[in-house]
């Protein structure tokens, strides 16, 4: 790994562009591959093999046939291979963070936290498979009565782009540790970090335990409608997690979804002009995913008595990031993740222009001569923003965030919980009481008060309304992998 500014390390990519399953890897049935490349630079990446129906269906026989003997495998044995794979990452978190960074184009210190904190879910629930208890239950002298958890079968997570690496490997412990076999598909514009950590995991787990296809929409539809697949767990937006739905109804397989948000952020009038500055910019996730987040809070709500003092810090705080390439070390913003989403972004800004929003900052694509052939679009700050406008009611899944004004708390309520989306808010203020009554009656699922952004291993997170069902990164992710059984004993009395 090279020490200068710009990080170096091309042999980081991973030399498999197959599929991986049954422990070893497997073209295409048909040959299909799909080329990949950095949206920084244009510059080609190489290819990664297309599954089709047949492919997935040979990786879903290959965890059907594993999962007998993972799921009898002893609890701490599971939790030791478990760590042995975190250890992995962690171990190779510079090239895994490096090809996050190449692939999707966000910032190569961004993406070592999400190996980091990857590697943080993966021991936590090694150290959870003892909490896989069951329960007496009281029935008479002549009966016992007890449960047990027991694993699905076999799991298939469809990831998303922004968060290539912590998609795979970060969502990888809970399934595994409670005693499922797991299929992985990445993101088809940002496959290579899964599977160079198939290629690190080779050998870790047993034959099918783990596996990767790659692909696009095809293989995704072919692993919910596959009725071998007990659970499916995905991250994207709502309308493809309704066609999810819908179709995971037909075998009636369980589902975890995170989906799209539109999140507010409530700069109160107690709250301190910095400290509500500060926490726009890290709720939007500028520095981390380029404001590609599900969690971002891209809808700002500044009371009155602060309001221009607080627009006009944020305006000053999102034009000092630093732009520059996802492999420098020091960049702060990196790019947008495909052309699709530089296009979005873009039309975006123009309906809020179009809709009588003020652009307050940036608005534009990079005009630094460094990053003209990436999907680099300028941090944006709209502001007189009205509720009615597109750029405050629809997800844009870009850098660029709206400010409304509010003066009444029933009335900014009712405003803050009129979309259809309901995964996060923040809450800045020093009134106690402000702040409970608040996070009570906000409809979202992962409040923060007087902070952004920010996630605890352990601590639950999904969304209200539109913005999914379950709960991920905590003991609920891990007992959702799980079906109950009853047992029923009926005892002989003595002769």
């Amino acid at each position: 790994m090279a020490l200068d500014n710009q990080v170096k390390n091309t042999d980081a990519l991973p030399a498999n562009r197959k599929h991986y399953y049954g422990g070893s890897w497997h073209a295409s049935l048909d040959g299909s591959e799909m080329p990949v490349s950095s949206p920084a630079t244009g510059e080609a990446l190489g290819v990664a093999s297309v599954a089709s129906a047949t492919d997935v269906e040979r990786a879903v026989d290959a965890a059907e046939k594993a999962f007998a003997g993972w799921r009898d495998t002893p609890a701490q044995a599971r939790a030791a291979r478990i760590r042995e794979a975190s250890a992995a990452l962690r171990k190779n978190a510079e090239e895994l963070a490096w090809i996050d960074a190449v692939d999707g184009g966000n910032p190569f210190a961004a993406m070592l936290y999400d190996v980091e904190i990857s590697a943080s879910y993966m021991e936590y629930f090694a150290g959870l498979v003892t909490e896989l208890k069951g329960v007496t239950i009281p029935i008479s002298s002549t009966v016992l009565n007890y449960t047990l958890r027991e694993p699905l079968g076999v799991v298939a997570r469809i990831g998303a782009f922004n968060h290539p690496l912590l998609f795979v490997a970060g969502k990888a412990g809970a399934p595994l540790a409670a005693g499922n076999t797991l299929i992985m598909k990445p993101a088809d514009q940002t496959p290579l970090s899964a599977l160079r950590v198939a290629e690190l995991w080779d050998g870790i787990f047993p034959p099918g335990v783990f596996n990767v296809v790659t692909g696009g929409r095809d293989a995704g539809v072919a692993l919910v409608e596959n009725p071998k697949v007990a659970k499916i767990g995905f991250i994207g937006s709502i309308a493809a997690g309704r066609a999810v739905m819908q179709a995971a109804g037909k075998s009636l397989k369980a589902l975890t979804l995170e989906l799209g948000g539109k999140n507010a952020l409530i700069g109160c009038a107690d709250a301190g002009i910095d400290e509500v500055a500060d926490g726009v910019v890290r709720g939007m996730n500028f520095r981390y995913v380029t404001g590609q987040s599900c969690n971002s809070t891209s809808r700002v709500f500044l009371h009155e008595d602060i309001h221009d003092k607080a627009l006009a810090e944020i305006v000053a705080r999102v034009a000092a990031l630093k732009m520059g390439l996802p492999s420098d070390r020091d960049a702060e913003v990196g790019c947008l993740s495909s052309k699709a989403q530089f296009e979005k972004t873009l039309s975006y800004i123009s309906m809020g222009l179009e809709d009588g929003a003020r652009l307050a900052l940036g608005g534009r694509r990079s005009a630094d001569p460094r990053l003209a052939g990436g999907f680099f679009v300028e941090p944006t700050v709209f502001a007189d923003v009205k509720d009615s406008m597109r750029i405050a009611r629809e997800e844009i899944f870009g850098p660029v965030v709206s400010v409304l004004r509010w003066s009444d708390e029933e009335d900014l309520i009712r405003r803050v919980n009129a979309l259809e989306y309901g995964l996060t808010c923040s809450i800045w203020t020093h009134d106690l009481d402000r702040a409970h009554r608040l996070a009570a009656r906000v409809q979202a699922g992962y409040i923060w008060v007087n902070g952004a952004s920010t996630h605890y291993v352990g601590v639950p997170f999904g969304g209200y309304k539109q913005s999914g069902m379950g709960r991920e990164e905590s003991i609920e992710e891990l007992l959702a992998c799980t079906q109950i059984k009853n047992v029923n004993v009926t005892l002989r009395g003595h002769a």
